[in-house]
């Protein structure tokens, strides 16, 4: 007489918080960096990744922008999956990484991209100042909230083994 065999149960793990948190970032940055050129860039015209150069070479910036977000975005599901199949994603701390990757991914850009190294601005032919201060804004309260459920996680689950 043979049996049919069973399906292997889950394997229990033991939660990995910095990693869920650091897989949930990559993704928060790729999902912003999509928004703003999907957004900015495709239906708004305002702006290119790279604005101080040939229509050509603005276009081939924002492809290359493009690109690197996908990717992003399917290595972070990739490793999103690999902690759920091995049952060790912290839920908490993924949400929290998931706005620390948001607001991340846009004060940079609207720091370091638009201000120090003024490869676009977010907007031309109008004064840029509120528009700076919104994006900017904007990323900092997604970083806040990032932080405020970071803390929240850790302390519910110092020790990482706590199911949130």
């Amino acid at each position: 007489m043979t049996s049919e065999p069973t399906p292997a149960a889950p394997r229990e793990g033991r939660l990995q918080p910095r990693r869920s948190l650091a897989v949930c970032a990559l993704i928060g940055a790729a999902v912003m960096a999509a928004v703003d050129e999907i957004v900015f860039h495709q239906v708004l015209h305002w702006h290119h990744f790279y604005d101080r150069s040939t229509p050509g070479i603005a276009l081939l910036s924002d492809g290359l922008l493009h690109t690197g977000e996908l990717l992003a975005l399917v290595a972070g599901f990739f490793l999103f999956a690999d902690l759920r199949r091995r049952n060790t994603l912290a839920p908490a701390h993924a949400r929290a990484g998931f706005f620390l990757g948001l607001g991340g991914f846009q004060l940079f850009d609207g720091v370091v991209d638009h201000k120090l190294l003024r490869l676009h601005q977010i907007r031309y032919g109008v004064d840029v100042t509120p528009y700076d201060w919104g994006w900017n804004l904007a990323g900092l309260v997604f970083l806040l909230v990032g932080i405020s459920l970071t803390v929240h996680a850790t302390r519910h689950a110092p020790d990482g083994t706590a199911r949130t």
